[in-house]
């Protein structure tokens, strides 16, 4: 496994992320081996949500913290609030209330970061600092982030706060990239040359902000996985035959993919299966060739000008 140094503190972070949004039904015994087989392989960092399962993904943490306290030391824990009742909200006093209820189904004193979910238009940048502000001084939260933001939203934010983004959470894979594809075709007039959201990626370089990759394996908006997709053949032909020179999984050379972009990558799964995250701790130790990383691009239908 490897890690990176996220935040103010420089907590080691795995670059590996479990994603929780599929664990609300979890029971106790399922939740355990869940966290106990990341920890095995090296993941030590936990993606939440405050509306993961209605809350209940939180639960599943809380009542495992309740039987096991001193597991809480292990983990990275994240979870990220501002949507609800169709809109999302920035506002102060919103986010101080979403992170005590986000402790209490956790049932712990603290969490490691906070992200904001999803931009909110009418975000003051003054106000989600104050929040931030007592957050900190409170010991509620250690870091914060935001998550599908373009750079000058992170800057409009930043000018507000007392301490640097630590993350921005995007929807990143081989096929659903387009912050590479703008990058890739500068000074074109093709489609794939439309920046829709002013340089992210490299922001996120410049600044060393954690870029955390959700949604991996998909190939839009939640349409499905690319893997075995009979609309990706030659993807997933090429997926394969990486996956058998470097002796793993097809879904470990998806995920090495994005963590051979040069900037500070995390990637975010969604699987809940031991096998499948010994799979993914494994993409760390694979270190993809420039050539087999732009023919795997290339693979999902890009081309390069």
């Amino acid at each position: 496994m490897k890690y990176i140094e996220f935040g103010p503190n420089k907590d080691k972070v795995s670059v590996i992320g479990a994603g929780c949004m599929r664990i609300a039904r979890m029971n106790q015994t399922q939740a355990e081996a869940f966290v106990k087989s990341s920890l095995e392989y090296g993941i030590n960092f936990f993606d939440h949500a405050d509306i993961y399962g209605g809350g209940e993904s939180e639960r599943v943490f809380g009542r495992l913290f309740a039987e096991q306290p001193s597991l809480r030391d292990s983990l990275f824990l994240q979870s990220k609030c501002a949507i609800h009742d169709g809109m999302y909200d920035f506002s102060g006093d919103y986010i101080l209330k979403s992170v005590d209820g986000i402790l209490e189904r956790l049932n712990t004193d603290h969490i490691d970061s906070l992200l904001l979910h999803r931009p909110d238009a009418l975000m003051e940048p003054e106000e989600v600092g104050e929040a931030f502000d007592q957050l900190k001084a409170s010991g509620k939260v250690r870091s914060f982030g935001v998550s599908n933001e373009n750079r000058f939203q992170m800057e409009l934010l930043q000018s507000g706060l007392s301490e640097s983004i630590a993350a921005n959470q995007l929807q990143m894979s081989i096929v659903h990239c387009p912050t590479i594809d703008a990058g890739i075709n500068v000074n074109m007039t093709n489609e794939a040359a439309t920046m829709r959201d002013g340089g992210t990626l490299e922001y996120c370089r410049l600044k060393k902000i954690a870029v955390q990759c959700w949604s991996p394996l998909q190939m839009g908006f939640f349409g499905g996985v690319f893997l075995d997709s009979p609309d990706y053949p030659e993807l997933n032909e090429l997926l394969e035959q990486y996956a058998a020179e470097y002796e793993t999984s097809k879904d470990a050379i998806a995920y090495a993919w994005l963590l051979r972009i040069p900037a500070k990558m995390q990637v975010i799964t969604g699987t809940t299966k031991p096998e499948r995250l010994k799979e993914a701790a494994r993409a760390t130790e694979i270190a993809l060739t420039k050539k087999q990383w732009y023919e795997l691009y290339k693979a999902a239908g890009k081309q390069l000008p």
